[in-house]
């Protein structure tokens, strides 16, 4: 056997060197996992041997990225220096977004861009314009947007509008449709549909009317004509009046209420109200037809006066017995509440539907006041906390 003389002894040792088994790789590999989770406050530190990096992990760079966000917990009384981060000085928002998108998943930087925007205030995602128009619009993104709006300037500004209006777009297109059929009117057995699909499909019918086709020896009917069902219209429009608490608690709900106020605006069979209330009252009916001029009028925070915002709806009132009056709101009264009581007991004794939303969206999630909810419930109010297709099929459920 010959050897290059030439060779170091340290080349040679590395040549000699045997790679690290399946169960080492395994066993650094969690070890490392361990440590971007501790962060660098972990007893050990990340393996530096690159033969054990296991498939494109990049584990040093990992822990640099994370860091950069998650070490702005650790302020001075945790024994650190706070200064923005203890990641390197060479990193900065735009570096960080971009290595964040080249080495996470898209679910996983959704995730880092909020907390980086609501738990650690990089504002600076959404106040720089190009930074601002490389996020990917989401719900998440829309409600920083509604945040921090007010810090937005020009041209930040106008981006900001246009990732409002391609998510509430979004959002409209996947509620639209469900809306329609639940409140465009009851099935009639007794009119023809031009729309044709399997929701109204009327089996009886097709069956009976094709009796006279039905073939003996395959044993089998031969339809030659479908029959569906027809829609009532509506002729006498309910009126549906919206009012929604804009307290930070209910950024969702005020989301979800000004998508659906202006789907509702758009059928024949409705005429719809919207106004948004902190202390003062907001009528925001005159823009229905666009979701995200609402929204952007919208300020979030803020004392609440309920009872106002429900005399306010009741100057709207013109037939009470085909009015359904819409309160979204966590019942959290800044002002006596038995004003408000008063006035929501009015508004049922007058003949109207009164429906008191805790929540209107689709985690389901809410805090209010739950006495309050329940003595409403005793008045005669329906309270729930309900997705955006529950409220379209219970006004449908109403008007029908």
């Amino acid at each position: 056997m010959e050897i290059n003389m030439n060779t170091s002894r340290h080349e040679q040792e590395e040549t000699l060197t045997e790679p690290p088994s399946p169960a080492e790789r395994s066993a650094v590999e969690t070890l490392n996992r361990w440590r971007l989770i501790l962060g660098e406050s972990a007893e050990e530190g990340l393996c530096e041997a690159d033969s054990y990096s296991a498939g494109e992990f990049q584990y040093t760079e990992l822990d640099e990225i994370l860091g950069y966000l998650y070490n702005r917990e650790y302020g001075e009384e945790q024994g650190y220096r706070r200064e923005g981060g203890r990641g390197p000085s060479e990193l900065t928002v735009p570096h960080w977004l971009h290595k964040v998108r080249e080495l996470f998943p898209k679910s996983t930087v959704e995730i880092l861009e909020k907390q980086a925007l609501d738990r650690y205030g990089l504002t600076e995602l959404l106040t720089d314009r190009k930074l601002l128009e490389s996020l990917e619009p989401n719900m998440n993104l829309l409600k920083s947007i509604l945040q921090f709006k007010g810090r937005m300037k020009n041209d930040v500004l106008r981006s900001a509008k246009e990732i409002v209006r391609a998510v509430v777009e979004d959002l409209r297109r996947k509620l639209e449709s469900h809306v329609r059929a639940s409140i465009m009117g009851k099935r009639s057995r007794y009119a023809t549909c031009t729309v044709r699909s399997l929701r109204n499909l009327n089996f009886k019918r097709t069956i009976t009317r094709n009796l006279k086709n039905y073939d003996k020896h395959k044993r089998r009917f031969v339809i030659d004509r479908l029959y569906f069902d027809g829609n009532i219209q509506q002729h006498n429009k309910w009126n549906i009046i919206i009012g929604v608490d804009e307290s930070g608690s209910m950024m969702d709900s005020v989301i979800y209420s000004s998508v659906m106020a202006s789907i509702f605006y758009r059928l024949n069979a409705l005429r719809t109200q919207l106004f948004i209330f902190d202390t003062k009252v907001v009528d925001l009916s005159d823009r229905l037809e666009d979701p995200v001029d609402v929204l952007m009028n919208v300020q979030l925070g803020g004392g609440t006066h309920i009872a106002k915002a429900l005399r306010y709806g009741e100057t709207l009132i013109e037939n009470p017995g085909k009015t359904i009056y819409i309160l979204v709101s966590d019942l959290e009264e800044g002002y006596p509440i038995n004003q408000m009581y008063q006035a929501c007991k009015d508004i049922i004794d007058a003949g109207c539907k009164l429906l008191v939303l805790t929540a209107l969206d689709f985690n389901g999630n809410s805090v209010y006041n739950e006495h309050a909810a329940q003595k409403l419930a005793n008045m005669g109010a329906h309270v729930a906390a309900i997705t955006p297709n529950e409220l379209a099929e219970w006004i449908g459920d109403i008007i029908t």
